[in-house]
This record gives structure tokens, sequence and C-alpha cells, in this order.
């Protein structure tokens, strides 16, 4: 747990590029606190004349001047509580702009320890609490809760007739407070609506990391975030607006009561019906019940709870981002790729993933990795755009270790098309051209669709390529899917090729529609091939059996059937299967 203090520091920090505003703010709860010795001091001529003999007339102006004086107050009251809300929204707002961007540059190893539920909630709704770190506590909660009672039942005691009278303003202040009520209650359906779209954009992010990090989308990614982050914050603003001005109209109709109590008060004390002593007291427990009714009105999240929060934002900001020391910028990479002694163990795991992997495979050459589960193929592949970086050995594109290339021109050299297919809840066009490929032209959309046999389905949908897809492309069958991520994968023409079980999901028509695609694209390109259905891979140039992390068997297909080990095991089971 860290310290408090620490904490507090911390915050401030964030606090510091916004310190006009929080010296304004400051300025005004200033002022408004001047306004507290106003109201006794017009006591003393109360006191001195206002219960003796001679001319009263000129005290005449005493109510309007209490009037005046809580104006005032709730004037300064409203700018300081609107001043202090957009201090706070403008640090949660920072707040989120930086988690959401330190999320974008954290290793794949963080989103295999952490569920995608974890960062979004720290990012949607911890940080709100941070704003919240230093208001009032449980016991600020008894503490005014017991004052309040007690003041009204000294006041009860004391003059019932004024106390009833102070009173009558509750209608009217239950009036301004349902009027406000409703603003606030459609104000927060719309940042309810906000919210779900900020989430949206996290999932989407979040479940599709390694997409944005291949076809480098981290830029389109916090743009499109930072959209609906400020939007987020313009509901809290009004919504700041509604909720601070309903003290200080309840502060002024509060004034027009007390100012009739008044009136009423010298007109029991020329009766004889009340003491100065009496009265003096009256108005004192009046004036003190306004300080706790306010601190119950302005009561938020308890301190530790607010405290909380910070520590889970600043230990989200805390996180490592990406190891990227690489100095390195390749440009188009001939497609070359080296393993030397490679070994893969990841952190709390028991044995290693990868263990001694030596392989070269050769530009422009289709590799397929095949094997038991758990074998060690996805740990292949994702050594090669450094998901994860080897503990031992070294892996070379074109003769360049990989840990000494940039992540964006290494990965600018990637594609890469999965079985669990990621699109993004936009128009299909914007899910062919995502990333650095977004300002494609029409044209070469179409030209990739085509080459990817999406055209047709493209063209038969209600808008075509400006047609939205839904979330995660659920409007979209799974062989368009595949297809749409082949087309993105075309556009971007990248010479190294990842494909990751991409169609052993798919019935037979719609495999045949993307075997057809997968072709069009792995021409000229070095790609790595899992696949667990083997008839897919017969005519890769090489393929490579991967069992307990080692390489266990390479070769052709007609190679390894006649060899009679791991692989035509396989085979013959899955063809048996197949019968």
């Amino acid at each position: 747990m860290q310290d408090s203090r620490e904490l507090y520091l911390r915050l401030l920090g964030h606090v510091r590029p916004h310190w006009k505003g929080f010296a304004l703010t400051l300025a005004a709860t200033a002022l408004a606190a001047a306004t507290e010795p106003l109201f006794p001091a017009l006591m003393k001529p109360l006191l001195d004349k206002g219960f003796g003999q001679g001319d009263q007339g000129w005290l005449a102006w005493l109510p309007l001047a209490i009037v005046g004086i809580f104006v005032l107050r709730g004037v300064a009251g409203f700018c300081a509580s609107y001043g202090m809300s957009w201090v706070s929204n403008k640090v949660i707002t920072d707040l989120r702009q930086l988690m959401f961007e330190r999320l974008m540059r954290l290793p794949a190893s963080y989103f295999d320890a952490h569920a995608s539920s974890v960062p979004a909630t720290r990012i949607a709704y911890d940080v709100n609490g941070v704003a919240a770190a230093a208001t009032s506590t449980l016991t600020v909660l008894i503490r005014d809760t017991l004052s309040v009672i007690g003041l009204i039942a000294w006041l009860l005691w004391l003059n019932w007739k004024l106390t009833l009278i102070s009173l009558a303003v509750i209608p009217l202040t239950a009036l301004v407070v349902r009027a406000f009520s409703k603003r606030l209650r459609r104000l927060s359906l719309s940042a309810q609506e906000g919210m779900a779209q900020m989430n949206e954009v996290l999932q989407e992010s979040i479940r599709g990391h390694k997409v944005v990090k291949i076809f480098g989308g981290e830029q389109h990614a916090t743009a499109r975030f930072f959209k609906v982050n400020s939007a987020l914050r313009g509901y809290g603003m009004r919504q700041a607006i509604a909720a601070a001005a309903v003290a200080p109209i309840t502060q002024i109709f509060a004034s027009v009561g007390l100012a009739i109590v008044v009136w009423v008060a010298l007109q029991q004390s020329a009766g004889n019906e009340t003491t100065v002593g009496g009265f003096v007291s009256f108005i004192t427990a009046m004036l003190l019940l306004l300080a706790p009714l306010k601190h119950l009105a302005d009561l938020n999240a308890p301190l530790q709870r607010g405290l909380a929060a910070a520590e889970s934002v600043f230990r989200m900001l805390d996180e490592a981002t990406e190891v990227d020391a690489g100095t390195v910028t390749l440009g188009r990479a001939r497609g070359k790729i080296e393993f030397a002694g490679v070994g893969l163990r990841y952190v709390g795991a028991e044995r290693d993933a990868l263990t001694g992997i030596d392989l070269s495979i050769r530009p422009g050459e289709t590799l397929a990795l095949v094997g038991p589960s758990g074998g060690g193929k996805t740990s292949f592949v994702n050594l090669v755009p450094r998901f994860y970086h080897a503990g031992s050995g070294q892996i070379r594109i074109d003769g360049h270790d990989i840990e000494t290339l940039t992540l964006g021109s290494l990965r600018a050299n990637i594609a890469h098309v999965g079985q669990d297919v990621f699109l993004f809840d936009d128009t299909v066009a914007a899910n062919i051209a995502y990333g650095g490929k977004r300002n494609a032209s029409r044209a070469e959309i179409e030209a990739a669709a085509r080459a990817a046999n999406a055209l047709e389905f493209i063209e038969g949908m209600p808008q075509g390529f400006d047609t939205a897809v839904g979330e995660n492309g659920a409007r979209l069958s799974g062989g368009q899917r595949q297809r749409i991520a082949i087309a993105r994968a075309i556009l971007k023409d990248a010479p190294i090729l990842i494909l990751d079980e991409a169609t052993s999901a798919l019935d037979s028509e719609s495999e045949r529609a993307v075997q057809d695609a997968l072709e069009t694209l792995m021409q000229g390109r070095t790609t790595l091939v899992i696949a667990h259905r083997l008839s897919t891979v017969e005519h890769a140039d090489r393929i490579v059996v991967l069992s307990q992390g080692h390489i266990a068997e390479i070769g052709s297909h007609a190679e390894l059937l006649a060899a009679g080990g791991i692989y035509a095991s396989l085979y013959r089971l899955q063809f048996a299967e197949n019968s």
C-alpha cells in the first residue's frame, strides 16, 4: 500500500498544469469564506439598537443586507464549486488519456496476466474516485447528521414559531431540487451512453491489441479514445453546472426565509414576546446549521476509497511498457528469418515453452508449424513480432537481430491473420484500411477486397464498403470476417505473413473461398502457418513438427509421411476421422 502523503503529492502533480483555474477556484472559495463574518457583524447594531428605544427606521435595510450577503455567498460558492469541478474533470480527462496511452504500449504479457475488465475498470471508473480523494469520510457523515438533528431540535424548543417560518422555504427548495434533478437525470443517461461508447473503444483496443500493434493502429486507437473521452468530459461539466447551482439557489431561498424570521423576531421583540438572548441564540443556531447541511450536501466517497482509486490508477500508469530499445529502422524486409538457439519460458511457468530452436526460413518460403497442442507453435510465431522476448538465443530478420530493430519498423513488415479474427465496430472499408493504411484510397481498398475474394459479398451489402460490421463483425459470417482480415493483410502488403489457424473454424464452402484468398496473399511472402488441419499445409515448402517446445521433425509433406513419425501419426489420425 502506497503512502497517503505520496499519493496526494502525486495527485497535486496532475493538478499543476491547470494551476490558473485552480487559483481562481481558490479565490472564489476565499471570497465565499470572507462573507462568513459579515452576517454576525450585522448582529452587533441589531443587538445594540434593534431591541432598544429610539428611532429604528434606519434598521429597515438589515433584512435586505442579509439577502445581499447570501446572494454574494451563493455566487462565490457556485464559482468555487464549478471551478473545482472544472479542475477535477480536467484531471480525470488527463489521467484517462495517460492511462489509455500507457495501455497501448503495454506488452502482451500484461494482457495475459490481466482480464480485460481490469484495465477497463481502472480507466473508466477508478479514475473518478481520484478526483474525490480528499472528500468527507464516514466520520463527517455521522458528525454532521447528528449536528443537524441536534440543532433542529434546539430551534424547535427555543422558538417553534420562528422555526416553522424558517422551514416554510422547504417546499420552494424541493421544487428547485426536483427541477435540477430531472436535468441531472437526463445528463446522467447521456453520460452513461458516453461511458458505454468508451467501454466499447476500450474493449476493442484491449481484445484487438495484437491487430492494433501489428497494423500500426496505436495512433488511430488513441485518437478514437480521445474523441469519446472528451465527449464524456462535456457531459460531466454540464452535470457539474446543474449540481453546483442547487446549493446557492437553495441558500438564497433560505436567506429570504431568514430575512422574514428577522422581521418577525423584531415584531416579537416590540411586543415583548422574545428576548435579545433568545433571538441571538436562535440566529446563531440557524447559522451553525448551514455548515453541516452544506457538508452533507457535498458529501462524496470516503477518503480511503479515493486513495484506493488513486493507488489503482497509479499502479497502471507505473506498469512497464514494451521494451523498444532498438535503434535500427528496418526498411522493407526480404523476409529471411533465422532462429539460433532460441528458448522461451513464460513468467511463472514450470517448463520452457521453446527450447533450442535452430531454424532458417528462406525469403518467400511457406513454413507450416504443426504438432500436438501445447507444443510451442503459437509461442514460436509470437516471438517474431516481439510480442514476447526470447529468453535465450537470437532471432534475425535479414541478418538483423530483432532486438536491435525498432518495434514500429519490425511490425510494419509483418501481417497477421488468425482464427479469431478481430474486426472493429466500424465500416467494412475502415476495417480493411486500418492503422497505418487508414488513408488508403477506395481503389486500393477495393483491389485488396477483390484479391481476398471478398468484393462480391461486400458489394451485395446495404451500403457496400460503408456498411457497419457490428461489434467484432457480428453482422458477418465467419468466412466473410476472415476474408476481410485477409484483405486487410493484403492492403498492408507486408513481406512476412503469420497465419494462425486461419481456416480451422470454417465450413467447407467458406474454407475453399478463404483458402483461395490465402494463396493470393501468400504469394511472394515469407509465411508462417499454424495449422491443426493438416490437409491445409500439404503444399507448404516445409513442415516443422513442434512437440514440447522442441523441433521434433522437419521436411516436406511427402518426406514426413515417409518418415513415419509424429506427423505421419497425426495425418493418419485425421484422415481416419475424416473418413
